[in-house]
């Protein structure tokens, strides 16, 4: 792609289908590391990433021939037929519908990593419902509730 310069960086959040809490630990680095691999075939490179039990956050510069629906739907799909292949759960695995995605500039990477790095202490203090809304502000996008991901509370 000769004359095509660009600066694309985007940080995916999605959610377990249900909210359940079903990415273990013991293999929380090799699904990690089994998306990385995909968003590296699809010409990106992640900057930083971090699967909670119940959901995920991948920070990632994307190439600029590469869709970010197209990305999304094959990190879902490709670490969903991973983790069903290993068996690492009982039933089957699947990523509930929908995402964010939400852009950020060169001078916001090290706190974008940061902020995804730092996952686990982060929920320490606030739900990921939280989280998520406040994304969707801070971002100024609008919202329909029902259109959002399913919200288990009681998680």
């Amino acid at each position: 792609m000769a004359n095509t310069y660009t600066q694309l960086y985007v940080q995916l959040v999605f959610c377990v289908k249900g909210r359940e809490n079903l990415i273990k630990e013991n293999f929380r680095d090799d699904l990690e590391k089994v998306m990385c691999g995909i968003v590296r075939e699809l010409k990106s490179k992640t900057l930083a990433i971090y699967c909670n039990p119940d959901h995920t956050h991948i920070f990632i510069g994307i190439h600029p021939t590469i869709s970010v629906s197209k990305i999304i739907e094959q990190i879902k799909s490709g670490s969903s037929n991973w983790l069903n292949n290993k068996n690492l759960i009982v039933g089957k695995f699947s990523w509930q519908d929908g995402y964010g995605a939400f852009t950020y500039s060169k001078s916001q990477i090290d706190n974008v990593i940061k902020y995804i790095q730092n996952q686990p202490e982060h929920h320490k203090k606030q739900t990921f419902k939280e989280e998520y809304l406040s994304f969707l502000n801070k971002f100024d996008i609008d919202y329909d509730t029902k259109y959002l991901f399913d919200w288990y509370d009681n998680i």
